[in-house]
Protein backbone atom coordinates (compact mmCIF):
# COMPACT_ATOMS: atom_id res chain seq x y z
CA UNK A 1 0.00 0.00 0.00
CA UNK A 2 1.11 3.45 -1.00
CA UNK A 3 2.12 6.12 2.10
CA UNK A 4 -0.70 7.23 3.91
CA UNK A 5 -2.68 10.21 2.29
CA UNK A 6 -0.36 9.79 -1.08
CA UNK A 7 -2.84 8.01 -3.53
CA UNK A 8 -3.79 9.91 -6.52
CA UNK A 9 -7.96 9.92 -6.90
CA UNK A 10 -9.38 10.74 -10.04
CA UNK A 11 -12.72 11.89 -11.70
CA UNK A 12 -13.47 9.14 -13.95
CA UNK A 13 -17.42 9.45 -14.61
CA UNK A 14 -20.10 11.95 -13.87
CA UNK A 15 -23.93 12.25 -14.35
CA UNK A 16 -26.22 14.58 -13.47
CA UNK A 17 -30.17 15.13 -14.34
CA UNK A 18 -31.94 18.33 -15.40
CA UNK A 19 -32.29 20.78 -12.57
CA UNK A 20 -36.62 21.54 -11.93
CA UNK A 21 -38.70 23.73 -10.32
CA UNK A 22 -39.45 21.91 -6.76
CA UNK A 23 -42.97 20.46 -7.71
CA UNK A 24 -42.99 17.16 -6.77
CA UNK A 25 -42.20 16.49 -10.88
CA UNK A 26 -39.82 13.78 -10.34
CA UNK A 27 -38.68 12.26 -6.63
CA UNK A 28 -35.53 11.95 -5.36
CA UNK A 29 -34.77 7.73 -5.73
CA UNK A 30 -35.77 8.30 -9.50
CA UNK A 31 -33.26 11.56 -9.76
CA UNK A 32 -30.37 9.62 -7.69
CA UNK A 33 -30.71 6.42 -10.02
CA UNK A 34 -30.61 8.52 -12.82
CA UNK A 35 -27.55 10.55 -12.30
CA UNK A 36 -25.63 7.07 -10.45
CA UNK A 37 -26.28 5.10 -14.14
CA UNK A 38 -25.23 8.41 -16.12
CA UNK A 39 -22.02 8.34 -14.07
CA UNK A 40 -21.67 4.65 -14.18
CA UNK A 41 -21.77 4.82 -17.58
CA UNK A 42 -19.36 7.38 -18.48
CA UNK A 43 -16.69 5.87 -16.21
CA UNK A 44 -17.34 2.68 -17.81
CA UNK A 45 -17.65 0.53 -14.37
CA UNK A 46 -20.64 -1.47 -13.57
CA UNK A 47 -21.60 -1.00 -9.41
CA UNK A 48 -19.89 -4.58 -8.87
CA UNK A 49 -16.91 -1.94 -9.67
CA UNK A 50 -17.81 0.64 -6.60
CA UNK A 51 -17.15 -0.17 -3.21
CA UNK A 52 -18.33 2.68 -1.21
CA UNK A 53 -21.26 4.59 -1.59
CA UNK A 54 -21.38 8.20 -0.57
CA UNK A 55 -25.02 9.81 -0.44
CA UNK A 56 -25.45 13.97 -0.28
CA UNK A 57 -28.42 15.67 0.38
CA UNK A 58 -29.84 17.69 3.22
CA UNK A 59 -33.65 17.69 3.38
CA UNK A 60 -34.50 13.92 3.66
CA UNK A 61 -34.79 11.22 6.26
CA UNK A 62 -32.40 9.17 6.83
CA UNK A 63 -30.69 6.54 5.01
CA UNK A 64 -31.92 8.07 2.21
CA UNK A 65 -28.57 7.19 0.59
CA UNK A 66 -29.49 3.61 0.70
CA UNK A 67 -33.08 4.04 -1.12
CA UNK A 68 -30.73 4.93 -3.90
CA UNK A 69 -27.82 3.03 -3.71
CA UNK A 70 -30.07 0.33 -3.40
CA UNK A 71 -31.54 0.40 -7.08
CA UNK A 72 -28.00 -0.54 -8.40
CA UNK A 73 -27.66 -4.27 -6.35
CA UNK A 74 -27.93 -4.45 -3.23
CA UNK A 75 -23.92 -5.99 -2.71
CA UNK A 76 -23.54 -4.60 1.16
CA UNK A 77 -20.97 -2.08 0.92
CA UNK A 78 -20.30 0.65 3.04
CA UNK A 79 -22.74 4.02 2.22
CA UNK A 80 -22.31 7.09 3.66
CA UNK A 81 -25.43 9.82 4.44
CA UNK A 82 -23.93 13.00 4.85
CA UNK A 83 -25.19 16.81 5.21
CA UNK A 84 -23.26 19.81 5.30
CA UNK A 85 -25.33 22.64 4.48
CA UNK A 86 -24.92 23.82 0.81
CA UNK A 87 -21.62 21.92 0.70
CA UNK A 88 -23.07 18.38 0.93
CA UNK A 89 -22.24 18.08 -2.91
CA UNK A 90 -18.31 18.58 -2.08
CA UNK A 91 -18.54 17.13 1.24
CA UNK A 92 -19.09 13.64 -0.57
CA UNK A 93 -16.83 14.56 -2.80
CA UNK A 94 -14.36 15.05 0.01
CA UNK A 95 -14.85 12.28 1.13
CA UNK A 96 -14.73 10.16 -1.55
CA UNK A 97 -11.23 11.36 -2.01
CA UNK A 98 -9.89 10.99 1.53
CA UNK A 99 -11.02 7.14 1.03
CA UNK A 100 -9.10 6.83 -1.91
CA UNK A 101 -5.70 9.01 -1.12
CA UNK A 102 -5.71 6.97 1.87
CA UNK A 103 -5.69 3.56 -0.01
CA UNK A 104 -8.98 1.89 1.73
CA UNK A 105 -10.68 1.74 -1.41
CA UNK A 106 -10.07 1.86 -5.08
CA UNK A 107 -13.89 3.05 -6.42
CA UNK A 108 -15.97 5.49 -4.85
CA UNK A 109 -19.70 6.78 -6.25
CA UNK A 110 -21.20 9.89 -4.95
CA UNK A 111 -24.33 10.77 -5.69
CA UNK A 112 -26.22 14.05 -4.14
CA UNK A 113 -29.73 15.10 -4.91
CA UNK A 114 -32.56 16.88 -3.67
CA UNK A 115 -36.48 17.21 -3.07
CA UNK A 116 -36.91 20.48 -2.06
CA UNK A 117 -40.09 22.64 -1.11
CA UNK A 118 -41.52 26.07 -3.48
CA UNK A 119 -39.85 29.35 -1.79
CA UNK A 120 -37.06 30.22 0.55
CA UNK A 121 -35.44 27.51 2.11
CA UNK A 122 -36.86 27.05 6.10
CA UNK A 123 -35.63 25.02 8.80
CA UNK A 124 -37.99 21.67 9.49
CA UNK A 125 -36.60 21.81 12.88
CA UNK A 126 -38.52 24.34 15.52
CA UNK A 127 -38.11 22.36 18.46
CA UNK A 128 -34.29 23.07 18.95
CA UNK A 129 -31.68 25.77 18.96
CA UNK A 130 -30.40 26.48 15.50
CA UNK A 131 -26.95 25.80 14.57
CA UNK A 132 -27.12 28.85 12.83
CA UNK A 133 -28.88 31.09 15.55
CA UNK A 134 -25.64 32.39 17.36
CA UNK A 135 -24.31 33.54 13.49
CA UNK A 136 -28.46 35.23 13.34
CA UNK A 137 -28.25 37.33 16.07
CA UNK A 138 -25.02 38.46 15.42
CA UNK A 139 -26.40 39.69 12.43
CA UNK A 140 -29.56 41.16 13.55
CA UNK A 141 -27.24 42.95 16.38
CA UNK A 142 -25.40 44.34 13.44
CA UNK A 143 -28.08 45.06 10.70
CA UNK A 144 -31.51 44.64 12.27
CA UNK A 145 -34.51 42.58 12.37
CA UNK A 146 -36.21 41.96 8.82
CA UNK A 147 -38.98 40.16 7.61
CA UNK A 148 -37.28 38.98 4.38
CA UNK A 149 -35.69 35.54 3.74
CA UNK A 150 -33.03 34.31 6.58
CA UNK A 151 -30.09 33.79 3.50
CA UNK A 152 -30.99 36.82 1.35
CA UNK A 153 -30.06 38.84 5.14
CA UNK A 154 -26.96 37.02 5.59
CA UNK A 155 -25.67 37.78 1.62
CA UNK A 156 -27.41 41.14 1.42
CA UNK A 157 -25.61 42.26 4.11
CA UNK A 158 -22.22 41.15 3.39
CA UNK A 159 -23.22 42.34 -0.23
CA UNK A 160 -23.29 46.06 1.54
CA UNK A 161 -20.40 45.29 3.94
CA UNK A 162 -18.50 45.20 0.48
CA UNK A 163 -20.14 48.61 -1.20
CA UNK A 164 -18.86 49.93 1.89
CA UNK A 165 -15.21 49.29 2.07
CA UNK A 166 -14.83 49.06 -1.54
CA UNK A 167 -16.78 51.11 -3.56
CA UNK A 168 -19.13 48.16 -5.12
CA UNK A 169 -22.39 49.39 -6.67
CA UNK A 170 -25.83 47.15 -6.71
CA UNK A 171 -25.49 47.37 -10.66
CA UNK A 172 -21.98 45.05 -10.34
CA UNK A 173 -24.07 42.91 -8.19
CA UNK A 174 -26.69 42.97 -11.00
CA UNK A 175 -24.20 42.75 -14.02
CA UNK A 176 -22.61 39.15 -12.27
CA UNK A 177 -26.51 37.71 -12.40
CA UNK A 178 -26.81 39.46 -15.73
CA UNK A 179 -24.12 36.98 -16.80
CA UNK A 180 -24.79 34.01 -14.99
CA UNK A 181 -28.34 34.13 -16.55
CA UNK A 182 -26.33 34.61 -19.84
CA UNK A 183 -23.67 31.49 -19.49
CA UNK A 184 -27.14 29.30 -18.55
CA UNK A 185 -28.62 29.68 -21.79
CA UNK A 186 -26.32 26.77 -23.10
CA UNK A 187 -26.37 24.33 -20.21
CA UNK A 188 -29.22 22.12 -20.94
CA UNK A 189 -29.23 21.32 -17.19
CA UNK A 190 -30.11 24.20 -15.94
CA UNK A 191 -33.53 25.08 -14.58
CA UNK A 192 -33.76 28.70 -15.93
CA UNK A 193 -32.21 29.11 -19.69
CA UNK A 194 -33.42 33.12 -20.05
CA UNK A 195 -30.98 35.81 -20.58
CA UNK A 196 -32.01 39.22 -18.87
CA UNK A 197 -31.03 42.91 -19.46
CA UNK A 198 -29.11 44.48 -16.18
CA UNK A 199 -32.31 46.48 -16.32
CA UNK A 200 -34.66 43.84 -16.33
CA UNK A 201 -32.52 42.43 -13.01
CA UNK A 202 -32.38 45.86 -11.59
CA UNK A 203 -36.46 45.93 -11.37
CA UNK A 204 -37.39 42.52 -10.46
CA UNK A 205 -38.94 42.58 -7.21
CA UNK A 206 -36.50 43.58 -4.09
CA UNK A 207 -35.85 40.39 -1.71
CA UNK A 208 -33.15 42.28 0.61
CA UNK A 209 -31.33 44.97 -0.52
CA UNK A 210 -29.27 44.84 -3.13
CA UNK A 211 -30.92 41.47 -3.73
CA UNK A 212 -33.34 41.33 -6.81
CA UNK A 213 -35.11 38.09 -7.22
CA UNK A 214 -33.18 37.55 -10.17
CA UNK A 215 -29.79 37.43 -8.37
CA UNK A 216 -31.30 34.87 -6.03
CA UNK A 217 -30.99 31.12 -6.27
CA UNK A 218 -34.04 29.04 -6.49
CA UNK A 219 -34.60 26.23 -4.45
CA UNK A 220 -34.48 23.08 -6.98
CA UNK A 221 -34.88 19.34 -7.16
CA UNK A 222 -32.62 17.51 -9.25
CA UNK A 223 -29.19 15.12 -8.81
CA UNK A 224 -25.66 14.93 -9.56
CA UNK A 225 -23.02 12.17 -9.41
CA UNK A 226 -19.47 11.19 -9.50
CA UNK A 227 -17.29 8.15 -9.80
CA UNK A 228 -13.99 8.29 -7.69
CA UNK A 229 -11.09 6.08 -8.61
CA UNK A 230 -7.59 5.55 -7.68
CA UNK A 231 -4.39 5.20 -9.67
CA UNK A 232 -4.20 1.36 -8.95
CA UNK A 233 -7.63 1.58 -11.01
CA UNK A 234 -6.77 3.62 -13.41
CA UNK A 235 -3.56 1.72 -14.39
CA UNK A 236 -6.32 -1.47 -14.80
CA UNK A 237 -8.22 0.49 -16.80
CA UNK A 238 -5.80 2.31 -19.18
CA UNK A 239 -9.09 3.50 -21.59
CA UNK A 240 -10.14 5.89 -18.86
CA UNK A 241 -7.09 7.80 -19.34
CA UNK A 242 -8.12 10.33 -21.96
CA UNK A 243 -11.00 11.58 -20.06
CA UNK A 244 -9.93 11.15 -16.23
CA UNK A 245 -9.55 14.05 -13.88
CA UNK A 246 -6.90 14.70 -11.29
CA UNK A 247 -8.64 15.54 -8.10
CA UNK A 248 -5.17 17.77 -7.47
CA UNK A 249 -6.05 20.31 -4.56
CA UNK A 250 -8.86 19.72 -1.96
CA UNK A 251 -9.82 21.52 0.90
CA UNK A 252 -12.86 21.22 3.57
CA UNK A 253 -12.56 23.84 6.45
CA UNK A 254 -15.12 25.37 8.64
CA UNK A 255 -15.02 28.34 10.39
CA UNK A 256 -12.51 30.39 12.84
CA UNK A 257 -13.05 32.51 15.73
CA UNK A 258 -13.17 35.06 12.67
CA UNK A 259 -16.56 33.99 12.14
CA UNK A 260 -17.90 36.16 15.08
CA UNK A 261 -15.81 39.35 14.13
CA UNK A 262 -18.85 41.29 13.57
CA UNK A 263 -18.28 41.27 9.67
CA UNK A 264 -20.82 40.66 7.48
CA UNK A 265 -18.21 38.60 4.97
CA UNK A 266 -16.89 36.68 7.60
CA UNK A 267 -20.88 35.64 8.64
CA UNK A 268 -20.75 34.13 5.30
CA UNK A 269 -17.46 32.33 5.37
CA UNK A 270 -15.00 34.50 3.73
CA UNK A 271 -12.33 34.19 5.61
CA UNK A 272 -12.59 30.38 5.36
CA UNK A 273 -12.56 30.32 2.17
CA UNK A 274 -9.80 32.37 1.67
CA UNK A 275 -7.95 29.54 4.20
CA UNK A 276 -9.30 26.28 2.07
CA UNK A 277 -8.79 28.07 -1.48
CA UNK A 278 -5.28 28.67 -0.26
CA UNK A 279 -4.53 25.15 0.92
CA UNK A 280 -5.95 23.52 -1.95
CA UNK A 281 -4.58 25.76 -4.34
CA UNK A 282 -1.03 24.91 -2.67
CA UNK A 283 -1.27 21.27 -2.52
CA UNK A 284 -2.11 21.55 -6.36
CA UNK A 285 0.88 23.45 -7.03
CA UNK A 286 -1.21 26.45 -8.71
CA UNK A 287 -2.08 30.28 -7.78
CA UNK A 288 -5.01 31.39 -8.87
CA UNK A 289 -3.50 32.92 -11.93
CA UNK A 290 -3.41 29.35 -13.43
CA UNK A 291 -7.19 28.96 -13.09
CA UNK A 292 -8.97 29.89 -16.47
CA UNK A 293 -12.05 28.47 -15.33
CA UNK A 294 -13.85 27.62 -12.39
CA UNK A 295 -17.61 27.22 -10.70
CA UNK A 296 -18.33 28.99 -7.41
CA UNK A 297 -20.59 29.31 -4.81
CA UNK A 298 -22.85 31.89 -6.28
CA UNK A 299 -26.05 31.46 -4.08
CA UNK A 300 -26.36 35.38 -4.42
CA UNK A 301 -24.86 37.47 -6.49
CA UNK A 302 -23.25 39.80 -3.54
CA UNK A 303 -21.73 36.18 -2.62
CA UNK A 304 -19.78 35.68 -6.11
CA UNK A 305 -18.49 39.29 -6.67
CA UNK A 306 -17.46 38.64 -2.85
CA UNK A 307 -15.53 34.45 -3.74
CA UNK A 308 -13.52 36.51 -6.49
CA UNK A 309 -11.86 38.28 -4.24
CA UNK A 310 -11.23 35.84 -1.52
CA UNK A 311 -10.65 32.93 -4.24
CA UNK A 312 -7.59 35.73 -5.22
CA UNK A 313 -8.63 36.07 -8.84
CA UNK A 314 -8.55 39.51 -7.79
CA UNK A 315 -6.48 42.68 -5.70
CA UNK A 316 -8.03 42.73 -2.51
CA UNK A 317 -11.39 45.00 -2.79
CA UNK A 318 -11.01 45.08 -6.15
CA UNK A 319 -13.46 42.27 -7.61
CA UNK A 320 -16.47 45.04 -8.64
CA UNK A 321 -13.67 46.21 -10.89
CA UNK A 322 -13.20 42.91 -12.72
CA UNK A 323 -16.74 42.55 -13.04
CA UNK A 324 -16.82 46.01 -14.80
CA UNK A 325 -14.10 45.11 -17.05
CA UNK A 326 -15.80 41.37 -18.26
CA UNK A 327 -13.32 39.38 -16.76
CA UNK A 328 -15.38 36.62 -15.80
CA UNK A 329 -17.15 36.17 -18.77
CA UNK A 330 -15.83 34.74 -22.02
CA UNK A 331 -13.24 37.39 -24.01
CA UNK A 332 -12.19 38.30 -20.31
CA UNK A 333 -8.86 38.65 -18.92
CA UNK A 334 -9.71 36.72 -15.61
CA UNK A 335 -11.18 33.19 -15.40
CA UNK A 336 -14.54 32.46 -16.84
CA UNK A 337 -16.71 32.52 -13.83
CA UNK A 338 -20.23 30.05 -13.94
CA UNK A 339 -20.17 28.98 -17.72
CA UNK A 340 -23.23 26.64 -16.04
CA UNK A 341 -24.93 29.38 -15.35
CA UNK A 342 -23.65 28.75 -11.60
CA UNK A 343 -26.57 28.41 -8.62
CA UNK A 344 -28.27 32.04 -9.91
CA UNK A 345 -29.81 30.42 -13.13
CA UNK A 346 -28.58 26.48 -13.58
CA UNK A 347 -30.58 26.31 -9.80
CA UNK A 348 -29.77 24.84 -6.19
CA UNK A 349 -30.75 21.49 -5.10
CA UNK A 350 -28.64 21.49 -2.15
CA UNK A 351 -26.90 18.30 -1.80
CA UNK A 352 -26.26 17.86 -6.04
CA UNK A 353 -24.78 21.42 -6.02
CA UNK A 354 -21.29 20.53 -5.64
CA UNK A 355 -21.34 17.39 -8.06
CA UNK A 356 -22.95 19.60 -10.30
CA UNK A 357 -19.82 21.82 -10.76
CA UNK A 358 -17.92 18.93 -10.22
CA UNK A 359 -19.30 17.20 -13.66
CA UNK A 360 -19.57 20.75 -15.19
CA UNK A 361 -15.16 21.48 -14.72
CA UNK A 362 -14.88 17.67 -15.70
CA UNK A 363 -16.82 18.55 -19.24
CA UNK A 364 -14.73 22.02 -19.54
CA UNK A 365 -11.49 19.51 -18.93
CA UNK A 366 -12.48 17.36 -21.25
CA UNK A 367 -13.55 19.89 -24.11
CA UNK A 368 -16.77 18.34 -24.37
CA UNK A 369 -18.80 21.69 -23.34
CA UNK A 370 -18.44 22.79 -26.62
CA UNK A 371 -22.34 24.68 -27.11
CA UNK A 372 -20.56 27.86 -27.12
CA UNK A 373 -19.32 27.48 -23.49
CA UNK A 374 -16.15 26.30 -23.31
CA UNK A 375 -13.68 27.84 -22.00
CA UNK A 376 -10.14 27.72 -23.91
CA UNK A 377 -6.56 27.06 -23.38
CA UNK A 378 -7.61 25.29 -19.92
CA UNK A 379 -6.11 22.43 -17.92
CA UNK A 380 -6.86 23.58 -14.24
CA UNK A 381 -9.79 24.54 -13.35
CA UNK A 382 -11.11 25.70 -9.68
CA UNK A 383 -14.50 24.42 -7.76
CA UNK A 384 -15.83 26.28 -4.54
CA UNK A 385 -19.28 24.78 -2.60
CA UNK A 386 -19.96 26.92 0.50
CA UNK A 387 -22.31 25.67 3.07
CA UNK A 388 -23.41 28.87 6.31
CA UNK A 389 -23.24 27.01 9.26
CA UNK A 390 -20.30 26.68 8.48
CA UNK A 391 -18.30 24.89 5.94
CA UNK A 392 -16.58 25.12 2.83
CA UNK A 393 -15.01 22.58 0.00
CA UNK A 394 -12.65 23.96 -2.14
CA UNK A 395 -11.39 21.43 -5.23
CA UNK A 396 -8.50 22.16 -8.13
CA UNK A 397 -9.03 19.66 -10.86
CA UNK A 398 -6.51 18.94 -13.75
CA UNK A 399 -6.52 17.06 -16.73
CA UNK A 400 -4.69 13.59 -15.96
CA UNK A 401 -2.70 14.17 -19.40
CA UNK A 402 -1.19 17.39 -18.56
CA UNK A 403 -2.92 19.11 -22.08
CA UNK A 404 -5.27 21.97 -22.02
CA UNK A 405 -8.75 21.08 -23.37
CA UNK A 406 -8.37 23.03 -26.85
CA UNK A 407 -4.92 21.41 -27.76
CA UNK A 408 -4.93 19.65 -30.45
CA UNK A 409 -4.87 15.85 -30.01
CA UNK A 410 -6.49 16.59 -26.83
CA UNK A 411 -10.22 17.99 -28.17
CA UNK A 412 -12.49 14.57 -29.80
CA UNK A 413 -15.22 14.60 -32.08
CA UNK A 414 -18.98 14.42 -31.50
CA UNK A 415 -18.73 10.86 -32.15
CA UNK A 416 -15.73 10.06 -30.22
CA UNK A 417 -17.30 11.47 -26.80
CA UNK A 418 -20.98 9.79 -27.72
CA UNK A 419 -19.07 6.63 -27.58
CA UNK A 420 -16.56 7.00 -24.58
CA UNK A 421 -19.36 8.72 -22.42
CA UNK A 422 -21.37 5.40 -22.86
CA UNK A 423 -24.81 7.01 -23.29
CA UNK A 424 -24.81 7.47 -27.51
CA UNK A 425 -24.38 11.39 -27.13
CA UNK A 426 -22.82 14.13 -25.31
CA UNK A 427 -24.03 14.49 -22.50
CA UNK A 428 -22.39 17.97 -22.05
CA UNK A 429 -24.56 19.27 -24.09
CA UNK A 430 -27.94 17.13 -23.98
CA UNK A 431 -29.95 16.45 -20.94
CA UNK A 432 -31.54 12.84 -21.75
CA UNK A 433 -33.45 10.55 -19.45
CA UNK A 434 -31.61 7.48 -19.06
CA UNK A 435 -33.28 4.39 -20.47
CA UNK A 436 -34.07 1.15 -18.88
CA UNK A 437 -31.66 -0.30 -20.97
CA UNK A 438 -28.84 1.81 -19.76
CA UNK A 439 -29.69 1.11 -16.18
CA UNK A 440 -29.74 -2.85 -16.79
CA UNK A 441 -26.21 -2.16 -18.36
CA UNK A 442 -24.24 -0.60 -14.90
CA UNK A 443 -26.75 -2.70 -12.16
CA UNK A 444 -24.80 -5.07 -10.54
CA UNK A 445 -24.89 -9.01 -12.00
CA UNK A 446 -24.49 -10.18 -9.16
CA UNK A 447 -26.42 -8.42 -6.09
CA UNK A 448 -29.19 -6.83 -8.08
CA UNK A 449 -33.06 -6.99 -6.56
CA UNK A 450 -35.83 -5.78 -8.73
CA UNK A 451 -37.76 -4.99 -5.37
CA UNK A 452 -35.80 -2.10 -4.85
CA UNK A 453 -36.32 -0.18 -8.11
CA UNK A 454 -39.96 0.50 -6.85
CA UNK A 455 -41.64 2.14 -9.38
CA UNK A 456 -38.23 3.66 -10.94
CA UNK A 457 -37.91 2.28 -14.49
CA UNK A 458 -41.89 2.70 -14.78
CA UNK A 459 -41.35 6.30 -14.00
CA UNK A 460 -38.29 6.54 -16.59
CA UNK A 461 -40.12 4.51 -19.55
CA UNK A 462 -43.07 7.15 -19.33
CA UNK A 463 -40.67 10.29 -19.64
CA UNK A 464 -38.93 8.74 -22.95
Amino acid sequence: MAPRGTVPAYVVGVGLTKFLKPRRTRDYPELGYEAGVKAMLDAGITYDDVETGIACYCYGDTTSGQRIFYQFGMSTIPIYNTNNACATGSTGLHMARTLVRNGAVDCVLVIGFEQMSPGAIKSVWSDRPSPMGLSTAMMEDLNGKHDTPRNAQYFGNAGKEYMDKYGATAEDFAEIARISHEHSQRNPYAQFQQKYTLEEILKSPMIHPPLTKLQCSPTSDGAGAAVIVSQSFLDKHPELNSKAVLMAGQSLMTDSPQLYSKSAMDLVGFDMTKRAARAAMEEAKVTSKDIRVAEVHDCFSTNELILIDGLGFSEPGKAHEMVRRGDITYGGKGPIINPSGGLISKGHPLGATGLAQCAELVWQLRGWANNGRLAQEVDVALQHNLGLGGAVVVNVYKRADGKKNTDSGASMSEQEIAKSSGLGYNPATQAKVVTPEQGEKVRSSKYKEEYALGDTVKNLQARL
